[in-house]
């Protein structure tokens, strides 16, 4: 047990990593073949209380913010080997609700939140376009007021949960000659006319995960869709990117402990020149220097979610644990593939899927180069 956790949270582990071996693992790789899973997985999560675990019970939640609950569920998927159906889970938990707890009123709380905490309304957040990448202050989707409602019109792109999404955080441009000032948030709601969704995505990994394009034709959006103040979405997005960053490192050191572990055991099986790999120094030396890198980057990760609960986490430090972590998670599955030989190459074997799931990590959230762009601002450069 690590010295964060307690009992508590020692408890929930095992629920959650029965759960995930009952209800996910066993068709796992029917929903990677077909590149998507099942909606239903969010009602599971939901009804075994896995989903909006900081969600107020008064809406169906667990009714606390502590966020080493999200850890939880993110590590256990990665050490699952669970990628692309658990990525959809995750940014539900830790990347979409947290707007709707610090920007939804009553009435929409009340509308919204017990969905969303039993898995009946699937959550996606929509900021990317096709022309801009990381530059948020430069999308072109724009929402134009008309009475009660806002005409929506634009696209996106690489969006997570795309297509099983019921409610959309869409961000739109309601002042195009402005750009941090000008933008704002709707939420876009499966059905209404004009919102459509375009192809499921194929990726190099992650295959179960939806990950679409979404278009935007006159689509109207009640004014009462409207997440905080108009002007206000780059504010309220800054302020939720360290969570959002940090919930991405726990994923790249938790998967790049899986990598480590599944092939420390396949080296003491598999044999070479008449001696197992293990056996050899090169081996031994690999996997002491990922152990080593591993366990480093967990104290850190460890540290920056106490003060993620504390309130006291900085843009700086989350930006510093999202690079760290996911160049070792491409580090530590490039090199333990390696040690697979062809095997490692092959689909069945764990370690290869590892490989391919972790080559987005260092470009979702904010690119490692943006990251690198902002640490060093805190040196004054």
């Amino acid at each position: 047990m690590r010295a964060i956790f307690d009992d508590v949270h020692d408890e929930f582990r095992r629920s959650f990593s029965s759960w995930v071996a009952k209800e996910i693992a066993p068709d796992y790789m029917l929903w990677e073949e077909a590149g998507i899973a099942p909606r239903e997985i969010f009602t599971s999560a939901g009804s075994n209380g896995f989903l909006g675990m900081q969600i107020p019970e008064e809406f169906g939640g667990g009714g606390s913010d502590d966020f080493r609950f999200n850890q939880i569920v993110a590590e256990e998927f990665a050490y699952a080997g669970i990628g692309g159906a658990g990525l959809g889970i995750t940014l539900h938990n830790d990347i979409t609700i947290p707007y709707y707890l610090e920007l939804a009123n009553e009435e929409q709380r009340r509308r919204w939140l017990p969905g969303i905490a039993s898995g009946e309304f699937i959550t996606a957040i929509a900021m990317t376009e096709p022309a801009t990448g990381s530059d948020l202050a430069s999308v072109g989707t724009t929402a134009v007021r008309d009475g009660d409602v806002y005409v929506v019109n634009g696209s996106k792109t690489f969006i997570t949960n795309g297509i099983n999404s019921d409610l959309v955080i869409v961000v739109v441009k309601t002042d195009p000659t402005a750009r941090h000032s000008g933008m704002t948030l709707l939420v876009a709601e499966r059905g209404m006319e004009g919102f459509e969704r375009g192809r499921n995505l194929e990726k190099i990994g992650n295959h179960s995960q939806d990950t679409a394009e979404l278009f935007f034709d006159d689509v109207r959006i009640p004014v009462s869709n409207r997440l905080g103040e108009e002007g206000e979405a780059f504010r309220y997005l800054s302020s939720n990117l360290a969570q959002e960053r940090l919930s991405i490192a726990i994923t790249g050191v938790a998967s790049a402990r899986a990598a480590l572990d599944s092939t420390v055991e396949y080296v003491k099986e598999r044999t070479a020149f008449g001696k197992s790999l293990g056996e050899f120094q090169n081996t031994k030396f690999v996997l002491a220097e990922i152990k080593t890198a591993v366990e480093v980057a967990q104290a850190f990760v460890d540290q920056s979610v106490m003060k993620l609960i504390a309130g006291e986490l900085s843009p700086t430090e989350a930006a510093q644990a999202k690079y760290w972590c996911t160049d070792l998670q491409h580090d530590a599955a490039h090199r333990c593939l390696q040690l697979f030989g062809g095997y490692g190459y092959t689909v069945e074997y764990p370690i290869a899927r590892n490989y391919a799931d972790a080559r987005v990590t260092s470009i979702y959230g904010g690119t490692n180069e943006i990251m690198k762009t902002i640490i060093s601002k805190s040196l004054g450069l």
